[in-house]
């Protein structure tokens, strides 16, 4: 029962702050360029802005499609919930639980705003069918790292007038570090399979070497 308060706690602290902060942005800062800080110089400020669908402001091209985007935000949150729930039973590396308990978190807290900022904040866009499930995600951490013309040499960009800078929030920061741990260290939170694939591999050899 401890290590279950543990790692859910970690899920429930991501949230707390997520939504905190999310809370002081609404409530404090003037929204777009106008109520922007800068932090350090130019290039990372906090810009009160939103998102209104999935990565980089993409849509469901439907009435209702951010309605089914969120529905199933809410069923992979169970089924992250449920995982979580598994590992710790199962006494996963603790590193690896904590990742999860993070990308948990991060999941939940973008889908509070989904779910409730709609009505708690009457920020869903003003065709939305409802404003349920219809919320916009607020972010504000705003890396300014370069924007300008791409020389035409370059693929797919090349030619055009680019600007990389990424905004994000506390709940995308979690998801972000935890997927990032554990595709740096994944050998050392499955060392079982990476035994198993050198096995295979010093089989494979022999067979060859006989052969």
């Amino acid at each position: 029962m401890k290590n279950y308060i543990k790692y859910f706690g970690i899920t429930l602290l991501v949230i707390a702050i997520d939504q905190a902060v999310k809370m002081l942005v609404h409530f404090q800062m003037d929204f777009g360029t106008p109520g922007q800080i800068p932090v350090f110089g130019d290039w990372f400020k906090l810009h009160y802005t939103t998102n209104p669908g999935m990565a980089f402001g993409m849509e469901l091209g439907t009435e209702y499609g951010k309605m089914l985007l969120t529905s199933f935000r809410l069923v992979a949150m169970f089924g992250i919930g449920y995982y979580l729930y598994y590992i710790i039973e199962k006494k996963n590396h603790p590193i690896y639980i904590i990742c999860i308990a993070m990308i948990l978190g991060g999941a939940i807290g973008n889908l509070i705003d989904s779910v409730f900022y709609g009505v708690w904040l009457n920020n869903a866009p003003y065709n939305a069918p409802t404003p349920w499930f219809h919320g916009q995600v607020v972010d504000m951490f705003y890396f300014d790292i370069w924007e300008g013309y791409v020389p035409s040499w370059i693929p797919l960009w090349g030619g055009s007038y680019t600007a990389l800078w990424p905004i994000f929030n506390v709940a995308d920061a979690a998801i972000f570090v935890g997927v990032a741990i554990i595709l740096i260290f994944q050998s050392r939170f499955f060392p079982e399979k990476s035994v198993d694939e050198n096995q295979e591999a010093k089989d494979n050899s022999t067979l060859l070497s006989e052969e």
